[in-house]
């Protein structure tokens, strides 16, 4: 959500500055601007909409080697080109993007009116521009220093000025920033994808902190303007990896990823021979974990899906209580967490503003914490106590889809770790982790039936409303199903537990509805077969995900998306990824743009 690149160096900074916003067009935006500053002034060019619209706007060669640029996802005022990054103060001097959320900027703004301030946008951010303005006295950085001991809520922020041109000051509270590390340049960007055409050399500035950059150096302080030494580390992806590679679409290129994705994610982390899992982010931590008496995941959107199915697993392997919270409530609850509690956070970015906001709530009441994240150096990763990247490679579609069968592998390795250490006989876990090393295989396998699950959307795309049923740990995939084809083809889709259609939903049922029906060979088979006779005998058109070799279900379904035969706590790995296929079609089918479904962004950096 929003996108912050800045550069400062040797090069003509305008086609490294557009060529960052490019890459990071996936985490969702409504309109881009760039500043480019020299000592005649600073040059903001912005428009609503797409960057190809602020691109046609700068035709002129720009030779500036110091700006920023930024996309705009709207929150505070509409997606209009006065509304759109940089922002400037009165004097013009000054420009800034910012991501994240000034929460007392009506204050701000009501003191900057009694100072005659005249504003031209609706933003909060134009209000942090026009202080930093005030505060200004020719030290640009301590300027921005006494506006943010001003300032609350969240940001990430880049300011130049006309009259240091070769200096970026950058700062962050709750929303990413990290800086790449070039030869004789540095390029400022809130998201690794923006830097990797450049270097993979990285500095990441945590919560509180203050850089001035230029050419010949970085210097990082405190807010209080105490100095930190920062190392530089290595970004474990490569430029290739965040490019189509012959795709036409990067949610596609993704679902396709994931027989490699999974392999990577299980790599070196199972041992067959000895039926153990090596977790080297939780060894530490091991003995907390044996002795935890509850366990809280929590999440948003697909990683909560994710993190039900950690659930049932932690329940049935662990044999712990275990719950499952969304983040977003659990940040505004009085949750109890008593003493040996375990909270696990879930987030493909890691930077989710309402699960770090849960994260910070759990370690205030004493929980342990453990994030399970893909992006390494992300906000959550350095603020749990403990945990286990996902390692599945970046997911640039807004559409998540690796990073979940990432995310409910990660959990299965971690119940089958902590379950051995507790009851799990070594029969057991010898025969689920075997199970878990075959899932890379087997995806392949789905994959190479992915016409079927085309010509299931071709069959029911002009269908507006569509039910999803599951039982038990394929009830979460259900939910997940259903958030594809809402989130992508804007198709209204709900995902049920089966035996809940009865009270209430089987009303929706009609003539020709899709009902797509998770019915693999398992503990509950018989009664999901039963719902499948409810839902036809109401006229409903039934799509089964079924197990390979179950020919009783083609009696009863219209159309018939097979899976292999799995342990049934590892099935969401497999029963996911048909669906997955269903609504990538269908998205394609209604000409929606698949990888940046409208009002969505990757990375959730606000409320």
């Amino acid at each position: 959500m929003c996108g912050i690149v800045g550069y400062v160096g040797s090069k003509p900074a305008l086609s490294i500055l557009m060529d960052g916003l490019r890459r990071l067009e996936y985490r969702g935006y409504d309109s881009a601007g760039v500043a480019l500053v020299d000592g005649s002034g600073v040059s903001v060019t912005k428009a609503a909409g797409r960057i190809s619209v602020l691109a046609a706007q700068l035709t002129e060669p720009m030779s500036q080697t110091t700006g920023i640029a930024h996309t705009r996802w709207a929150t505070h005022g509409a997606p209009t080109d006065s509304n759109a990054h940089p922002h400037t103060d009165a004097s013009g001097k000054i420009a800034i993007v910012h991501n994240g959320i000034i929460e007392n900027y009506r204050a701000l703004r009501t003191f900057l009116d009694k100072k005659g301030v005249k504003f031209t946008s609706d933003t909060d951010t134009e209000v942090l521009a026009q202080l930093i303005g005030l505060s200004y006295d020719g030290d640009l950085e301590e300027a921005v220093r006494r506006a943010l001991h001003d300032v609350a809520g969240t940001y990430g922020i880049a300011v130049v000025c006309a009259d240091q041109p070769g200096l970026i000051v950058a700062a962050r509270k709750g929303s990413p920033l990290i800086v790449g590390v070039g030869k004789d340049e540095y390029i400022l960007a809130s998201d690794a994808a923006a830097i990797l055409a450049h270097t993979s050399h990285v500095v990441y500035l945590a919560d509180g902190e203050m850089a001035s950059i230029t050419r010949d150096g970085l210097q990082t302080t405190t807010l209080d303007a105490i100095p930190v030494t920062k190392d530089i580390e290595q970004v474990e992806w490569s430029l290739d990896q965040i490019e189509l590679a012959g795709y036409d679409h990067f949610m596609l290129k993704e679902i396709n990823e994931q027989p490699t994705s999974l392999e990577t994610c299980l790599r070196g982390r199972i041992d067959l021979s000895e039926g153990q899992v090596h977790l080297g982010g939780l060894v530490d931590r091991m003995r907390d974990l044996v002795h935890a008496k509850r366990f809280i995941l929590t999440a948003c959107g697909t990683a909560w899906h994710a993190a039900l199915v950690g659930e049932y697993l932690f329940e049935e392997l662990i044999r712990v209580p275990v719950e499952t919270e969304y983040a977003s409530e659990f940040r505004y609850r009085n949750p109890i967490i008593d003493e040996g509690t375990v909270v696990i956070v879930v987030s493909q970015s890691g930077e989710t503003a309402d699960t770090l906001a849960a994260l910070e709530e759990a370690r205030q009441r004493g929980a342990l914490t453990l994030g399970v994240v893909n992006v390494v150096g992300s906000s959550i990763a350095r603020e749990t106590d403990a945990g286990v990247f996902l390692h599945v490679g970046p997911e640039i579609g807004v559409a998540s889809t690796k990073a979940f069968t990432g995310q409910v592998a990660v959990l299965a390795m971690i119940a089958c770790l902590i379950g051995r250490r507790k009851h799990l006989s070594a029969s057991n876990a010898a025969q689920f982790l075997e199970a878990l090393a075959k899932v890379p295989d087997q995806t392949r396998s789905i994959l190479d039936q992915a016409d079927e699950a085309k010509k299931v959307a071709e069959r029911y795309v002009d269908r507006e409303n569509w039910l999803y049923l599951g039982r038990g740990y394929n009830y979460p995939v259900a939910l997940e199903g259903a958030l594809k084809l809402k989130e992508i083809s804007y198709i209204h889709a709900e995902g049920l537990p089966a035996a809940e259609m009865k009270h209430g939903p089987i009303a929706l049922i009609t003539e020709g509805m899709p009902v797509v029906c998770i019915a693999t060979k398992g503990t509950q088979y018989d009664r999901i077969m039963n719902n499948i006779e409810e839902v036809r005998t109401r006229g409903g058109s039934v799509i089964a995900v079924a197990t390979e070799g179950d020919h009783a279900i083609e009696e009863l379904a219209d159309v018939v998306l097979r899976v292999p035969d799995t342990l049934e706590p590892l099935q969401p790995l497999l029963t996911a990824i048909p669906l997955q296929l269903i609504a990538f079609h269908a998205a394609v089918l209604r000409g929606c743009n698949v990888d940046k479904p409208r009002n969505l962004a990757k990375s959730v950096t606000v409320e």
